[in-house]
């Protein structure tokens, strides 16, 4: 009988115990959920732009560490993509508002019935470069190799451009397509492909190791570089207020860069495109950064006729 006295309080005692470990998971469960649904609110009022770890996304990355986009309602959350293609898929299944895309791939998305504004031309830049080992030197030696490139964008279109040049049959250039642009420049230091399309700084990345360069977009005064937004969703007041005041956040970038150089911002391009100092240090001296302008219309023309072949 003592011992059914002591087992009572010792029952209950747990019990009481037991339920308020119940009632603070249950609690725990509640303020996770609320968590998250405040962090979805923050989200969806948020400009959210795909970038990708590329120099035309530098004035955006310098708007984010100047704390220029403090002043954007909602704020602007960058997602870092390393496809092109990826970034694509992000503005077409609407998790992102914005992109910065080349103009192929944009008119191609605006054909396909996603309407798109486009906001400004880029930077945006490629460059041909070929595997030193395979000594090509010269475009028409591109004959039976292969080439690293996105399908359906501006690199697909600028092999098109270099094969015609020099009159090569099309089917004896091999396109093969690596979206990602770190697995595009290792396959290059491990000698897996003859050439490939790549923009900066992987470019310059890649000069540093020997590798030659045959053809350059900005030798060819081709601007095909863009951010795009979803034109409907930026009709609304609130988003036309936020890309009014990207704008002017981007145009304070440019200005910052163009005025203090582009190794002012050695340690951005390190950690946001993840190459080496030395690269950063190897950057074209005379890039400048231009305020928000629509494309031009000669590089829209040329687009355009891209998507129609």
């Amino acid at each position: 009988m003592k011992r059914m006295k002591k087992f009572f309080p010792l029952a209950i005692g747990c019990l009481l115990l037991l339920a308020a470990c119940g009632q603070s998971y249950e609690e725990t469960k509640r303020l996770s959920r609320q968590q998250r649904l405040a962090e979805m609110r923050k989200d969806s009022a948020a400009l959210k732009i795909a970038v990708m770890p590329t120099l035309d996304c530098l004035p955006l990355f310098v708007a984010q560490h100047d704390r220029l986009l403090d002043t954007l309602n909602g704020g602007v959350r960058l997602k870092m993509f390393k496809a092109q293609i990826d970034c694509d898929t992000a503005l077409e299944r609407c998790r992102v508002e914005g992109a910065v895309t080349d103009l192929v791939r944009a008119l191609r998305i605006d054909k396909g019935g996603l309407k798109l504004h486009l906001t400004t031309a880029t930077e945006g830049c490629w460059q041909l470069i070929t595997n030193r080992n395979a000594r090509i030197r010269q475009l028409k030696q591109l004959d039976d190799k292969m080439v690293a490139m996105t399908r359906f964008s501006a690199t697909d279109m600028l092999t098109n451009r270099v094969i015609d040049s020099v009159k090569l049959d099309h089917d004896r250039v091999f396109r093969v397509q690596i979206n990602d642009i770190d697995v595009r420049l290792l396959m290059l230091q491990n000698n897996e492909m003859d050439a490939m399309w790549l923009p900066e700084p992987q470019a310059t990345a890649a000069r540093l190791m020997k590798h030659p360069v045959v053809y350059d977009t900005r030798k060819q005064d081709l601007q095909l570089g863009v951010l795009a937004f979803r034109d409907k969703e930026m009709r609304r007041p609130e988003r036309a207020k936020q890309l009014e005041l990207l704008v002017k956040a981007w145009n304070a970038a440019c200005d910052n860069i163009n005025e203090h150089g582009v190794l002012h911002y050695k340690k951005l391009i390190v950690e946001k495109m993840k190459v080496r100092p030395q690269v950063a240090d190897s950057l074209p001296k005379n890039l400048k950064f231009q305020h928000v302008m629509a494309p031009r219309e000669q590089d829209i023309e040329i687009a355009q006729k891209a998507i129609k072949n």
